[in-house]
């Protein structure tokens, strides 16, 4: 049983919080409770909304390794994963305590050769989508991924995998199975289609527009940008010297992405933070990508808020509340402040459990 007192965000009373044998916060003080904190600024956990685990530098990994990328993860604060696509079955990991809570995407669907090799459920026929995302979403935990584009090796440049009306029908096969479909997109094109059918969110975005914008501000679109992911694109593209229209292209989308999220971000789109961790992005890094959403021009209580609390009202789970789990990060000094704090917490707690302390 413990007690922890400081400021307990997105408010600014101090305020003192117990945590019960079975991991709860609780109203009442508990005697003799172990005084973990004295002073300090205490947050529901921070999410990364766009993480793969079980996806390694070289591709699918086991589940030993999918358990030791939870673990970074969860001691740099990330205490809820929304894992957007993985190549194997990490269900097992969610009856872990140790480990953080994972909101599971299942598989990656995609056409031939149009991602890369081994991650994704490939659709020899188009028209099948709608029957694949039904699967994928029983698979899961309420959110199906689609990729949305990739190179066209044909035409040397992004292009849409999905015709508009089997997007439609395959959004629309996902809602009724209580799922939410979000999707891999980084060009311009194949926006229109996804946005138009009624997804629920977009990965990276670097192709989206005024038009595009406004369109997923009416709808409630999320976007997660994945910018420490888009820092990636200049040396994409150095290495696609036989394509030079792709590489112009993805130059082009690296240039441009913190505008198109401070520009989002203005318009009412909801942003949230995700690393894209796994394969060539390191785990643990949720407060890079808190930070870069605060330099792209969100203020740094929505950057923060992009990583805590408002991103887990968004996958439905709570923040920090009596009768609820103590899942909580705190910090020694304000990070709305300084967002650098996030890299170096005082306490990790997950369940209950301090699972890091210094």
């Amino acid at each position: 049983m413990f007690r922890l007192r400081g400021v307990v965000l997105p408010g600014d009373v101090e305020r003192e919080l117990y945590v019960d044998a079975s991991g709860v916060l609780v109203e009442e003080p508990i005697a003799g409770a172990e005084m973990l904190v004295d002073g300090g600024w205490i947050l529901p956990g921070l999410v990364d909304a766009h993480c793969h685990i079980g996806l390694g530098a070289d591709g699918p990994t086991d589940l030993e390794e999918a358990d030791a990328q939870a673990r970074v993860d969860r001691d740099a604060g990330a205490l809820l994963i929304r894992d957007a696509g993985s190549p194997i079955d990490t269900s097992p990991l969610q009856a872990r305590h140790d480990l953080p809570e994972i909101i599971r995407a299942a598989r990656h669907v995609a056409r031939p050769k149009r991602y890369i090799p081994g991650l994704a459920i490939d659709l020899d026929d188009a028209a099948l989508l709608p029957e694949v995302v039904a699967e994928q979403a029983a698979a899961g935990d309420g959110w199906v991924k689609l990729v949305g584009d990739w190179i066209d090796r044909g035409t040397g440049d992004l292009a849409p995998l999905w015709s508009d009306d089997v997007l439609v029908a395959a959004i629309d096969a996902a809602h009724a199975a209580g799922a939410r479909v979000t999707a891999h997109v980084f060009g311009t094109d194949a926006l229109y289609g996804l946005i138009n059918a009624g997804i629920d969110g977009i990965e990276h975005g670097t192709g989206l527009n005024d038009e595009l914008i406004a369109e997923m501000a009416r709808r409630g679109t999320s976007l997660v940008p994945t910018l420490i992911n888009v820092a990636t694109f200049p040396g994409i593209a150095d290495s696609a010297h036989r394509y030079p229209t792709y590489a112009a292209h993805m130059r082009e989308l690296h240039a441009g992405a913190y505008d198109v999220v401070r520009r989002a971000a203005e318009a009412g789109v909801p942003v949230y933070a995700g690393t894209d961790a796994g394969g060539g992005i390191a785990h643990g890094r949720i407060a890079d990508e808190v930070l870069a959403l605060h330099e792209a021009g969100l203020d740094a209580t929505t950057a923060l808020a992009a990583g805590s609390w408002a991103a887990r009202h968004w996958l439905g789970r709570p923040s920090l509340q009596v009768g609820g789990r103590a899942d909580l990060v705190v910090y020694r000094s304000d990070p709305r402040l300084d967002l650098g704090v996030l890299r170096d917490p005082e306490l990790v707690m997950l369940r209950g459990v301090p699972v890091r302390i210094r």
